[in-house]
């Protein structure tokens, strides 16, 4: 297939639907992670799981960037552009995820703080150029994919001498998080969120490539098949992880070549590695604190840190007691197990990140799912 269009081919889906069902052993029962946030809002919004058989699950991972945002990261953004008076630049889904005490980013501008909603870092910088007299912080938050532009953002910034501009640094790995649920207790100790395999991110992969994933393959046995995210994409990774595990193997398949190659974008990577360096901890929405889990800025280009320059303190901040936004995160629920989902807590007015980001389950679910669970009730 050479065109959009043909990855969306109902009939081809339908084929592929059948494929599965005859794939699918009816003996066992299958239960698989999409990991990155695209492919959950592909899964809701194509209906994928209403054409998989009753036996093969599909369970929600934490690869939302905006979901994984912790409250005290957000809190710190906050505290910038209403105490220290900077020009605060952030992706548009970041100023509607709730802080302390009622705030978001975009409740902070209605209070006066000087927060702009920007489509790349370079924006940011180009803003610092144009007005010198302001402090422009980039409030830099993502996988893999958005780390490359941040450092491009920071070196340019130095060829520049830009005095005015830096970057509170919230990148976070993808590798990282997978660890973490395959070790939490729900998965490895206890069992009740049984993984028998993962559909590995598409865009993150295009960065890292396919070899990060060997390690859980080998070391924890679990498959994973690298996707694109189109429905058919998707559906074909399914098929693939259903045949994996049929076979009893446990390898890491690339079914979106056409963008992802076991070595990646080496390029990137070495930019990456140039601007960034590993953090000894950092917490995650859901999943605590993790080791070497995050990135931060180096010490040759430490005056572009806003932590550093503005010498922010981090203070974790628990979620919202009635919120499941971090079991959501773990897989231990699903959006519907929240009694607060599509009640108090809708897109126009998220209690929890899981609910701002077209990525997030519980968005994806309330804006494809929350009918269907509807229906069945009354039915």
């Amino acid at each position: 297939m050479k065109y959009i269009d043909e990855f969306r081919d109902g009939d081809l889906a339908r084929g592929l639907a059948e494929a599965i069902r005859r794939a699918a052993n009816p003996a066992r029962r299958y239960h698989f992670m999409e990991f990155c946030g695209g492919h959950t809002h592909a899964i809701s919004r194509y209906g994928i799981s209403d054409l998989l058989p009753a036996n093969v699950r599909m369970i929600h991972g934490p690869g939302c960037p905006v979901c994984v945002l912790p409250i005290g990261r957000v809190d710190q953004a906050i505290r910038l552009a209403l105490e220290q008076g900077v020009t605060l630049c952030a992706y548009g889904d970041c100023l509607r995820v709730p802080a302390s005490n009622g705030l978001s980013l975009q409740k902070a501008k209605a209070r006066g703080g000087d927060v702009r909603m920007v489509y790349s870092s370079m924006d940011a910088v180009a803003l610092a150029q144009k007005h010198p007299e302001k402090q422009v912080v980039f409030f830099a938050i993502g996988f893999e994919t958005t780390t490359p532009p941040t450092a491009v953002a920071i070196q340019q910034a130095a060829a520049l001498g830009l005095p005015n501009f830096s970057v509170l640094c919230c990148h976070v790995l993808t590798p990282s998080a997978i660890a973490s649920i395959l070790e939490s207790p729900e998965v490895r100790q206890w069992g009740t969120v049984p993984l028998d395999g993962f559909i590995g991110p598409a865009h993150v992969s295009t960065i890292i490539g396919s070899r990060p994933y060997e390690f859980f393959a080998e070391e924890y046995q679990k498959p994973v098949v690298i996707a694109g995210f189109e429905p058919l994409d998707v559906m074909q990774a399914i098929r693939m992880l259903i045949r994996q595990v049929n076979e009893g193997r446990a390898e890491v398949e690339n079914e979106f070549t056409r963008a992802v190659d076991r070595a990646g974008n080496v390029k990137a990577q070495r930019l990456v590695a140039e601007v960034f360096e590993l953090r000894k901890s950092f917490e995650w929405r859901g999943l605590g604190a993790l080791p070497y889990s995050a990135l931060r800025i180096r010490h040759d280009y430490g005056e572009y840190d806003a932590e550093r320059r503005f010498s922010l303190a981090y203070r974790p901040v628990p979620d919202h007691k009635a919120c499941e936004c971090g079991a959501i995160l773990r897989g231990v629920k699903r959006p519907r197990d929240c009694k607060l989902f599509a009640t108090v807590c809708t897109p126009e007015n998220p209690v929890g990140s899981c609910m701002v980001s077209s990525e997030g389950a519980c968005a994806a679910h309330y804006t494809y799912g929350r009918h269907k669970d509807s229906q069945a009730t009354h039915d």
